[in-house]
């Protein structure tokens, strides 16, 4: 999959993404990220690529032109991609993105929706966000990640990214590694525990070490289900909805003697 980013601070996200399990991602090519200086593309010597808002207010806003002409170039870069005799490149597939406190609220479902895509580019917006004549004309969908206010979009960008990346083949050791985690089974993860057996008093819980794994997996499962109740009850309920047919007997045992129905 390959990351098309259009920012005016690409070392601030280059920072967080070549590192850890996304930057050896892109070191043995399960992934491809690529940025794009916004200034680059603008049309005057000085480089600006802002100006103020008409009918007045604070601040300044990102202009049109300069996005388009950068985003027309990703365009035919993807365009020439498949082609010049490459074999089994599957069919280029993208989607534009903007970061912005106004779009979705991203979630793990949208981020598995956007792991589909061969390419991916990124819009982020600064000062007082971009042109809206721009989002109409390139623009695919708005992605926020939380309801508060940031600088910039670059952070949010980075999450973005981290969050699709992670989800390509090659990227984590194994699929289970997100198929089976916290939010993508639909339940919060359950406690987890490493050496010393005992710290401050506390210890591992007695199950973890009996080397039962049905019993492991069971204890695993319920701590789940109560974590997720407890502080996430909206997860709760849709998980309990999409699963309510479909729990075996010791699920609905468990549920009805710990009052979770």
């Amino acid at each position: 999959m390959r990351f098309h980013i259009i920012t005016l601070f690409p070392d601030m996200i280059r920072a967080v993404l070549s590192e850890s399990i996304i930057g050896r991602g892109e070191k043995k090519g399960y992934i491809n990220i690529e940025y794009y200086q916004l200034r680059d593309y603008s049309d005057n010597k000085h480089r600006t690529v802002d100006d103020t808002v008409y009918g007045g207010g604070m601040g300044m806003l990102l202009t049109a032109m300069p996005i388009y002409s950068c985003h027309k170039a990703i365009c035919k870069k993807i365009d020439n991609i498949v082609g010049d005799g490459v074999l089994d490149v599957p069919p280029t597939k993208s989607r534009t993105v903007y970061m912005s406190p106004k779009g979705s609220v991203l979630t793990q479902k949208k981020s598995e929706e956007l792991s589909k895509y061969t390419d991916l580019i990124i819009l982020c917006g600064h000062y007082e966000g971009i042109d809206e004549r721009i989002i109409d004309e390139v623009v695919d969908e708005e992605i926020s990640i939380g309801d508060y206010i940031l600088t910039g979009g670059e952070l949010p960008c980075a999450i973005l990214v981290d969050c699709v990346a992670r989800l390509i083949d090659g990227v984590l050791s194994d699929p289970e590694c997100h198929e089976k985690e916290s939010i993508s089974s639909g339940l919060l993860e359950y406690p987890q525990y490493t050496k010393p057996f005992e710290f401050m008093g506390r210890e591992v819980p007695e199950v973890l070490i009996s080397g039962h794994h049905a019993n492991i997996e069971r204890w695993r499962k319920e701590q789940s289900i109560i974590l997720t109740f407890k502080r996430r009850p909206d997860l709760f309920k849709i998980w309990l909805e999409k699963n309510l047919d479909s729990l075996d007997k010791n699920d609905m045992k468990f549920l009805k003697e710990n009052n979770l129905l």
